[in-house]
């Protein structure tokens, strides 16, 4: 029998493994590239996924880490310095999402999160359980896939 909580890790991992897949193949220089105005990368966009999102959401609400790991800059979370390698910041999703899925087996669903953030009163938004943020990520995940899906056709032509 399927429990819920395995219905929505299943779930995100597919998505995580579709983010993943997206970028699969694809040269150096193509995951550095910015196709699109907003200037963001192929390999910015999975380092804001593994500390926006990942780390932020799991380890950081639902954990209760800290929340002074995040770059102060505005848009750091997607800035990959010429000394980072595509391989470490792919490696590091792939480190956040063990990370997640090892908390959130210690977790019920309806659990609330060990830290509230006080930015959430701007965005007019609550997560009062784990599940609240799970159905969050699952969303964010799978939106930032297809904005993967995009860029990886613009840039060579894979659908």
């Amino acid at each position: 029998m399927t429990t819920e909580r395995d219905l929505l890790l299943a779930r995100l991992d597919a998505q995580r493994a579709h983010v993943l897949g997206a970028i699969d193949g694809l040269t150096d220089v193509q995951l550095r590239q910015a196709v699109l105005p907003s200037g963001w990368s192929c390999v910015g966009m999975i380092k804001h996924l593994a500390l926006a999102d990942e780390h932020y959401w799991f380890r950081s609400i639902v954990g209760g880490e800290s929340l002074d790991f995040f770059p102060s800059e505005p848009g750091a979370d997607f800035a990959v310095g010429s000394a980072e390698s595509a391989d470490e910041v792919i490696a590091m999703y792939r480190g956040e999402i063990e990370r997640s899925n090892t908390i959130l087996l210690s977790v019920s669903l309806d659990d609330p999160p060990r830290q509230v953030d006080p930015d959430w009163a701007e965005w007019g938004i609550e997560f009062p359980t784990v599940r609240s943020v799970v159905v969050h990520m699952l969303v964010e995940t799978a939106c930032h896939a297809g904005h993967l899906d995009a860029a990886r056709e613009l840039l060579d032509g894979k659908q």
